[in-house]
């Protein structure tokens, strides 16, 4: 029904531009289809500028995806309000109503460009899926190593032996270096600058050196070769490393942190522009109508 009613209504504006002289109805609703374009193309740009800033923000897949396919909905209604009024200027609209339109399409297909890559990096998540592993899976990962080697120093604690404070000394040298690991995770994943993720992983590979050190030496002393709580801490802590390679990964893909730097700079000023252009060009309609009606008046003789 929607599309009869569009056909019939396009149909309905032809048959009223190619009339050779058109009453002051027809000029009157002519005009008012323009706006009616206009207006439709504005609440399009509105409903993709806000399905686009739903996919940045949401938390989960599937509602990015979902907002991403809202958005990409509106801006093809907003393509098809373009076609349809760049149709009615080419017959009949005023240079500079054509010339607003044109400067409207120059902005909308930057815009769409934005959107395009916006939306591509919005979808992935990679930052949220970052976050989730370092206070999940890593996190569970490194407590376990954590624990184990506790366990372990605690029946050393009374002694003074040299090889009992050696212990002390190397797993909580140890435990201490892998939670310095854990607290650059989140930094890591926040930042943009390459640069500075390159300087986080610089300070994590040297913590890494220090817990692998220690546990050595640790594997190296009368009784602990075979000791379970030790064997824990280094199996836990290895699942601990892969799980950060996987964190470090999506975090330089950094789709959260793009995205939504180019939602409020560039998608940003691209919307804008497009909405002035919209609201210049329904100006510049009712403007052009009324200067029409203006020169069809009957010029006094008085």
């Amino acid at each position: 029904m929607a599309a009869g009613a569009a056909i019939f209504g396009l149909v309905f504006v032809v048959v009223l531009i190619s009339s050779k002289e058109q009453s002051p109805a027809a000029r009157l609703a002519l005009k008012d289809r323009k706006i009616e374009i206009v207006d439709r193309m504005r609440t399009a740009l509105a409903s993709a500028s806000e399905s686009a800033k739903s996919a940045v923000m949401a938390t989960t897949d599937q509602d990015s995806q979902s907002f991403a396919n809202e958005a990409r909905a509106a801006t093809a209604t907003l393509q098809q309000g373009r076609a349809q009024l760049t149709g009615l200027l080419d017959t009949s609209g005023s240079p500079r109503e054509k010339d607003l339109l044109a400067e409207f399409s120059k902005s909308f297909v930057n815009l769409e460009r934005v959107d395009r890559d916006l939306l591509a990096l919005a979808v992935q998540n990679t930052n949220l899926k970052a976050y989730a592993l370092a206070f999940g899976p890593a996190s569970e990962a490194l407590r376990a190593a954590d624990e184990a080697l506790a366990h372990l120093v605690a029946g050393y604690s009374e002694s003074h032996s040299p090889d009992d404070k050696k212990i002390i000394l190397r797993a909580d040298d140890a435990r201490i270096s892998a939670l310095q690991i854990q607290t650059l995770l989140p930094p890591h994943i926040a930042e943009e600058s390459d640069q500075k993720m390159d300087k986080l992983e610089a300070q994590m590979t040297r913590e890494d050196r220090a817990v692998r050190q220690d546990l050595a030496d640790l594997a190296t002393i009368r009784g602990l070769a075979d000791d379970k709580d030790l064997a824990k801490a280094v199996a836990s802590y290895e699942q601990f490393t892969e799980i950060r390679s996987q964190i470090l990964k999506l975090s330089r893909e950094n789709t959260n942190v793009r995205s939504l730097a180019i939602s409020l700079n560039e998608h940003r000023r691209a919307m804008l522009l497009c909405q002035d252009a919209l609201t210049g060009l329904e100006q510049e309609i009712n403007e052009a109508f009324i200067r029409d009606e203006r020169s069809r008046a009957p010029v006094s003789t008085r």
